[in-house]
């Protein structure tokens, strides 16, 4: 089976799909492997380790495409990559199948499988596969780090002759994978840290790590399929903003994390929130890039609001891809493993199987997974 890595063309992507780690791993199993020129740069690996892991390098963009069974990506594909693809091949990436409706359906009409990776079920079984948490993981990380770039002061106490500088004050809103990578990110650095999330249930995660969990009783909340959060009514979200008024004002760093899977994430910070601040006071809005979280924030901008410094930066893995490549490639290889047949030498769709469903997208010239299905129709 020829699978085919293609060098990602996002402006300023440097994450890769295929360590060449990954690459060897992907060859042994019997795959004939093309990767095309350069594919690996952006995170520093170079040609010829793909080579030596036993790849094959080609310059021919289009002959990659035309020719793979499968194709294994990190970003969704273009619209004109789509008709390159023969009918039958299998396309592994991202794809936000919520909101890429006339992908879909291109992938969809051209006869090709289209796995989404943002689809995998949260299982036990998946959790190596599941390339959601592994970034997210990451994205906690860097947004602290990002933080106390931007903020004027530092963030553990420190005892000095010329006087005591007490710790920073950082509030972490949503404790999902991100939000707790952030806790106990702001915690190595030595802040003292305050959490909230929708659910209550995580509230024994944030005291392992030593934070303080900010109690909002909001009612019925929990957790949505796949342990996401499940979306709050108007009334609930009315209600966790005032309650976390107090907090926020007393903060010196803000991070929120909150997203809905698929949907437009809620605005949990309004503009007097961030006016009642402290002048040099910073806030990280994860969901900038899908909507935000912040009243103010921009898409991939850092903007001052009355002194405050809000970072809207997206795709925040990508600040260290290295590690962010290893681990998708980690992921991307241990789903290709699990659904490679060894008897015919390829990767098997099989709707029996327990993951695979739910991340197939396309198949076959339909749409078969249920949910995109309902949200082209028009159902939510």
């Amino acid at each position: 089976m020829r699978i085919a890595i293609p060098r990602e063309t996002h402006p300023g992507e440097n994450r890769v799909p295929v360590t060449p780690e990954t690459a060897k791993k992907l060859c042994r199993l019997g795959a004939d492997l093309v990767i095309e020129h350069g594919m690996g740069l952006g995170s520093g690996f170079a040609d010829e380790e793909y080579a030596a892991a036993g790849a094959t390098l080609t310059s021919d963009r289009e002959a990659l495409f035309r020719e793979a069974d499968l194709l294994l990506r990190l970003r969704k594909p273009q619209r004109d990559e789509v008709p390159m693809m023969k009918k039958g091949s299998i396309h592994i990436s991202y794809l936000d199948p919520f909101n890429e409706h006339e992908l879909v359906r291109m992938l969809q009409q051209h006869g090709v499988t289209a796995i989404s990776m943002e689809m995998i079920p949260r299982t036990t079984r998946s959790q190596k596969m599941d390339a959601l948490s592994s970034q997210a993981n990451l994205a906690g990380y860097v947004m602290v780090l990002q933080a106390a770039t931007h903020l004027p002061r530092i963030f553990p106490m420190m005892m000095t002759p010329a006087g005591t500088l007490k710790p920073a004050k950082v509030f972490v809103i949503g404790a999902g994978v991100a939000g707790l990578q952030a806790i106990a990110t702001a915690k190595r650095l030595g802040a003292r840290v305050t959490a909230f999330d929708t659910r209550p249930v995580v509230a024994e995660q944030v005291h392992s790590l030593g934070a303080t969990f900010l109690d909002i009783d909001l009612g019925e909340t929990g957790e949505a399929a796949g342990g996401y959060a499940r979306e709050l009514t108007p009334e609930q979200i009315e209600k966790q903003r005032e309650a976390q008024k107090a907090t926020i004002a007393e903060s010196d760093v803000v991070i929120t994390t909150a997203q809905v899977f698929g949907r437009k994430p809620p605005v949990i910070i309004t503009r007097d929130m961030v006016e009642g601040m402290q002048p040099g006071s910073v806030i990280v809005d994860m969901a900038a890039e899908t909507g935000g979280n912040v009243e103010g924030s921009v898409p991939n901008e850092v903007v001052t609001v009355k002194g405050v410094t809000i970072i809207g930066k997206g795709n925040l893995p990508n600040e260290v891809c290295r590690d962010a490549s290893h681990m998708y490639a980690n992921n991307l290889f241990n789903l290709v493993e699990d659904a490679w047949d060894k008897d015919s030498n390829r990767f098997k769709i099989d709707f029996e199987h327990d993951i695979l469903p739910g991340c197939i997208i396309t198949h076959g010239g339909e749409v078969t997974n249920e949910t995109i299905k309902k949200v082209l129709a028009g159902g939510n």
